[in-house]
């Protein structure tokens, strides 16, 4: 008798497995899938809009350009790395713009010593002060550090561009950006443009730059490598806050960059 209960209870189990309707059952694989995503979706954070410039700005090292009066000033007010530094030691702020060829970055730095101990470009070139620029095409975010998913591009005081390529070397990306810098006292002036690539970029083949356009969203972030005659670098101040104790991560993960909306 309680084997005839038991498989009749089997067979209720059973038939009430059958009967679930298809659509619930899609619903619960849809709910999977989408819990899935949101966790390789980057979250947008720090997000800026960004003026386009009618006339291109001059790679001079000067402020006149007409778009540079109408950009807003930003600030390097993230301590990413070393203890706490003086007015007078460093002060930095940044604007950005764009055209459909490039985008374009105005930096101030107040820098009392500039140092470069290392003559070698692809030698140590994050103890040597730098302007450290971050560039991710699509915004997508995620791991970066040996791929072109994004760029990490250390600009040096005589303008050698670096970042680390798919082989896990440094490499010199000169032809992504150049610029201009022109010191006074204890004041640099820079200007950049940057030449955008996506994640299909290959080191050694023919890539296409990205065409810029109205609305699109890249994820951008900026700071400044500062050593004053140490061996390694004493301050590393970036433009993003980071939560947590690390805090460089720039070069590594992409979801730390905050993002720029291009508007006209």
């Amino acid at each position: 008798m309680k084997r005839i209960l038991l498989l009749f209870i089997l067979l209720f189990i059973l038939s009430c497995k059958k009967n679930l309707p298809n659509s619930t059952k899609d619903e619960l694989a849809i709910v999977d899938q989408k819990d899935l995503l949101k966790q390789k979706v980057k979250v947008d954070h720090q997000i800026r809009k960004v003026k386009k410039a009618v006339i291109v700005p001059k790679l001079d090292g000067k402020m006149n350009d007409p778009i540079w009066k109408e950009a807003i000033w930003y600030g390097f007010d993230q301590r990413w790395l070393g203890a706490p530094y003086t007015f007078n030691d460093f002060f930095g702020r940044y604007k950005v713009v764009w055209t459909p060829e490039a985008l374009y970055v105005l930096v101030e730095i107040k820098d009392d010593v500039l140092y470069d101990q290392n003559k070698d470009p692809l030698s140590l070139w994050w103890d040597d002060d730098c302007v450290e620029i971050f560039i991710d095409a699509d915004n997508s975010g995620g791991d970066h550090q040996y791929s072109n998913n994004a760029f990490a591009y250390h600009v040096a005081l005589d303008g050698n561009v670096v970042d680390l390529d798919e082989q896990k070397k440094p490499l010199l990306y000169n032809s992504h950006v150049s610029s201009k810098r022109i010191t006074n006292g204890d004041v640099s002036v820079w200007e950049f443009e940057i030449i955008v690539y996506d994640n299909t970029y290959t080191e050694g083949k023919v890539n296409d730059p990205m065409i810029l356009k109205k609305d699109q969203k890249l994820g951008f972030a900026i700071a400044y490598n500062d050593n004053d005659g140490s061996k390694e670098r004493e301050n590393f101040i970036g433009s993003v806050f980071i939560p947590g104790e690390e805090k460089n991560l720039g070069w590594i993960n992409a979801d730390i960059f905050g993002t720029i909306i291009l508007e006209e």
